[in-house]
């Protein structure tokens, strides 16, 4: 069945319109506080990002949670992975997060976790969805949910994301900036790499409500760039917004995305034997990590765009790395999802291990040219079946010999149609992706 509300990562839009509105809001606590009843008693825990409009919609999920009979456990503003975490430890049914993660403020969405800390299976969304469209009630007065805070929930997670490394680590002598994005993660990751030793410079922590993800963090990499040659640093971590993506910089400036990382843990893993199988990428993974991979021996596949395809091929599979080139970076080793923090200790602990910095260590991973084109998408038929895109998209495959490829793909989250072309030559690149994106833009118009 086709979902009407879910997407690839949760219920996400523009706040004010529907269903990101305080009464869908207030539906879908009350739909979910009664699915999740259905497994006996219920206890939820809500966190959230920074953006202001999650005041709004944590009062509206709490009133229809607790209406269903829910006990709700406010977490304050947390990072997403620190959520599936703390529903495991609280032994809750299920966990939700109010974030529109890198999106900027006026965006803002909902992610739920089961009590496993995984993403929630698609049946039980499905019976969310199928509950929405049935009329609201109340439990009697006396079944009403409870609702208390967490008041200890960032030293938990930070506990947390220390454990990922071997008790006694410690990054004396290392100096790294971190750009907060104004989000989730902006007391809990300078408080990680503090008391790990780290001399840490801070960036984009000083939230408002309105300036999550405002030309910093993961999506906007200059200023990280900018502060790390500045303060002289070994090198600088980005995260997005709601924490559960990391880009890096090295000491000179350069990003290190989602693929440079992926391949720095496994390697690291892999030289100590603790791979565990091999490594997920999804579709947008640079061919060059696919072939540094091999050149080392591990087997390498690719699942769907988005985070919760890489989780499920990892499952499937009994896997333990995966991740995507935006920053998602899995490691079943440590936690049930992608965590940014985790992810970037793990990265800390693979240059201390080989007493390498970041631009060395990332070297033996050489990427082939590939350019992606966002073209707006604006609705009716999708411009992926029209048969003069088909017949574009098969001649430039066949002309790159199988030194290549075309992904074409709709956004997930966003009104896009991605164009990506990967190949040897940058500029053949290039001019096969802009023929391709201008032919899509003719097609949709």
């Amino acid at each position: 069945m086709s979902k009407k509300y879910f997407g690839t990562d949760g219920i996400r839009g523009r706040v004010g319109e529907y269903p990101i509105t305080p009464d869908f809001m207030l539906k879908l606590g009350w739909a979910a506080g009664m699915a999740f009843r259905k497994m006996g008693a219920c206890k939820v825990l809500v966190g959230k990002d920074t953006r202001i409009s999650g005041y709004m919609f944590e009062s509206a999920l709490e009133a229809g949670l607790t209406s269903a009979g829910a006990d709700v456990m406010l977490l304050g503003p947390m990072p997403t992975p620190a959520i599936a975490y703390l529903s495991r430890t609280f032994q809750a049914e299920a966990g939700i997060v109010i974030s529109a993660s890198h999106n900027p403020h006026d965006d803002n969405g909902i992610k739920f976790f089961s009590g496993k800390g995984t993403k929630l299976p698609d049946e039980l969304e499905l019976m969310i969805e199928e509950l929405l469209d049935t009329p609201m009630t109340v439990v009697e007065s006396s079944k009403i949910g409870k609702v208390s805070r967490i008041n200890d929930a960032s030293g938990r997670y930070i506990e947390f994301c220390k454990s990922s490394v071997p008790t006694g680590s410690n990054f004396a002598g290392l100096k790294i900036v971190i750009d907060c994005a104004h989000g989730a993660t902006y007391k809990v990751a300078p408080s990680v790499f503090r008391e790990l030793g780290a001399e840490v410079v801070v960036l984009s922590a000083q939230p408002n409500g309105l300036n999550i993800n405002d030309n910093c963090g993961s999506t906007h990499m200059g200023p990280l760039q900018a502060a790390v040659l500045v303060e002289h640093a070994d090198l600088g971590i980005a995260f997005d917004g709601d924490g559960d993506r990391v880009l890096m910089v090295d000491h000179t400036g350069a990003i290190v995305d989602g693929d440079d990382l992926l391949f720095i843990i496994a390697r690291d893993l892999h030289e100590r034997g603790k791979l565990q199988g091999g490594v997920v990428g999804t579709l947008m993974s640079n061919l060059g990590l696919e072939l540094a991979l091999a050149d080392l021996s591990i087997p390498f596949v690719r699942a769907n765009v988005g985070d919760r395809y890489v989780i499920a091929e990892l499952q499937e599979r009994n896997w333990l790395v995966g991740g995507e080139n935006s920053g998602h970076v899995v490691c079943f080793n440590h936690t049930t999802t992608g965590d940014a923090i985790i992810a970037a200790l793990q990265v800390l602990m693979a240059l201390k291990s080989r007493n390498e910095g970041l631009a060395q260590t990332r070297q033996a991973l050489r990427k082939c040219p590939q350019v992606l084109i966002n073209v707006r998408f604006g609705g009716g038929e999708s411009p992926l079946e029209h048969p003069a895109v088909k017949e574009a998209s098969a001649r430039v495959t066949q002309a790159m010999a199988g030194r290549g490829r075309v992904l074409l793909r709709k956004s997930g989250t966003e009104p896009l149609v991605r164009v990506m072309v990967e190949g040897e030559d940058e500029n053949q690149v290039r001019g096969y992706a802009e023929e391709l994106a201008k032919l899509v833009t003719e097609v949709s118009a």
